[in-house]
């Protein structure tokens, strides 16, 4: 990828003369980096009263557990999880998704109109999606059809009562795909379910669960202890549902993946990948086992390169800058996979192929602030739940910062939203459906404007 400089020269008129410098030869570096402060809201409902920080009339804009293209190019479509990460202290927490344009210019992020990709000047309801059920679609009791807030005297908001807005306490939505007709489907954790829902945010069928595919145990089908319907004995840990959920380039199939292996599998290091027919609504039966690393403790994202290949997030538990001696156990284990479900190995496991290390990412041109030490960039979160592919040599990464929680950066902060453009030392075989352009970042504005006098050059430094 190319850095670019401009000058302006000329006593009275101006001319712009743009000078090329090629980047090194292909290796994994930083290409850019934008924030969106953690501290961000937009209006709604009080939220955080069960956190006992409430945020009066207010919802965080965090949590980012995946990522779609936006409304025009350079913007983004991304979802908020379930709030502040357990079921019984999120029911104030909406599930909105919301749309967005990180500037790798100056290293801002700009909320954007849902629908047309705008920049505004603020989060509003022109930015977002909310989820609902006004159509009364989801066969049990939600958190609109509660007077008070589950174990609480804290009467539910009306606005979610009458509008019958969906909550973290309802869904732990971490995935979601746009299908061809316009409509989005969600990966939730709690059940885990797929739910479908309409272009407008509406739930159009009831939450499909996961069959027990494999017979592992006597419940017929997937549930952890989080669902709603639980009616046998959970055989999924909480909180590790459907963390992942591609959609393969021909956008005919959905792969559910779990984020963590069902509690009777043997084999502690399997990760289900569950394959969806979006023509039928139905689960095709077909089930691939990923191996997840002796280090990695769950995966983060699942995103599709082609019809047969994928991105994988892996990650550990930890947080923590390994730079940084104030973090007693950082991070150890943030990774970047492609795996190829049309080659399985002797153990039953896709092929599997190490693409990026999260915690040493190559930063030439000092592009990622505060992260990169010794020229090396690192990305320590304790969740990192989106990756999108560019082009086929560069990834959109962002972190989800589970607000006011995780303090990864800074043991005394909370994390920031963070979105990364990594460069890879390879091409991916990028179906042209999957590619998803941005405007090319600059490491340095250079204008120099020429006068009688001499020429005054002004320089613009990342943020």
């Amino acid at each position: 990828m190319f850095k670019r400089f401009y000058l302006l020269l000329g006593s009275h008129t101006f001319l712009i003369v743009p000078l090329i410098f090629t980047s090194p030869a292909a290796a994994v570096q930083l290409l850019g980096r934008a924030i969106l402060r953690a501290d961000t809201f937009t209006p709604g409902p009080t939220s955080g009263q069960q956190i006992s920080i409430p945020f009066t009339e207010q919802q965080p804009v965090q949590g980012f557990s995946a990522v779609l293209p936006g409304p025009k190019p350079g913007t983004f479509r991304v979802l908020a999880d379930n709030g502040f990460g357990l079921k019984n202290n999120s029911a104030d927490f909406l599930l909105r998704v919301y749309a967005v344009e990180p500037d790798f210019t100056t290293g801002q992020v700009f909320p954007v109109n849902f629908q047309t990709g705008e920049r505004l000047t603020r989060f509003s309801q022109e930015s977002f999606l909310q989820l609902n059920d006004r159509n009364n679609q989801i066969d049990f009791p939600l958190i609109a059809e509660q007077s008070l807030y589950p174990e609480t005297t804290i009467p539910v908001d009306s606005k979610i009562q009458s509008n019958r807005w969906l909550t973290g306490a309802d869904f732990d939505i971490e995935s979601f795909r746009q299908a061809s007709d316009g409509t989005y489907w969600f990966g939730d954790e709690f059940g885990p379910f797929l739910l479908h829902v309409s272009a407008d945010g509406q739930v159009l069928d009831a939450p499909i669960p996961l069959p027990n595919f494999l017979g592992l145990g006597d419940n017929p089908l997937v549930q952890s202890p989080d669902n709603p319907q639980l009616d046998s004995t959970a055989n999924l840990g909480g909180s590790n549902g459907f963390e992942g959920l591609a959609l393969n380039s021909s956008g005919t199939k959905l792969y559910a993946m779990l984020e963590g292996a069902l509690q009777p599998d043997d084999q502690r290091d399997r990760l289900l990948i569950n394959e969806f027919d979006l023509a039928t609504k139905k689960y095709t039966g077909k089930t691939f086992f990923y191996q997840r690393d002796p280090l990695g403790r769950a995966i983060g994202d699942l995103t599709a390169i082609n019809d047969h290949e994928f991105l994988v997030i892996e990650r550990d538990n930890r947080t923590g800058d390994p730079n940084n001696p104030e973090f007693p156990r950082p991070a150890e284990f943030k990774r970047i996979y492609k795996i190829d479900i049309n080659q399985i190995d002797s153990d039953g496991f896709v092929q599997k192929e190490l693409l990026v290390d999260l915690l040493n990412i190559p930063d030439p041109n000092n592009l990622g602030g505060n992260g990169t030490t010794d020229g090396v960039f690192t990305f320590p979160f304790v969740t990192i739940e989106s990756v999108l592919p560019v082009d086929d040599k560069t990834l959109l990464v962002i972190n989800d910062n589970n607000y006011p929680f995780s303090k990864g950066r800074s043991p005394d902060q909370p994390d920031n939203n963070e979105f990364i453009l990594i460069q890879l030392d390879q091409s991916l075989n990028l179906a042209p459906s999957q590619a998803t352009p941005v405007p090319e970042p600059m490491t340095i504005l250079g204008s120099a404007v020429a006068f009688d006098f001499g020429i005054l050059f002004n320089a613009k430094k990342r943020q």
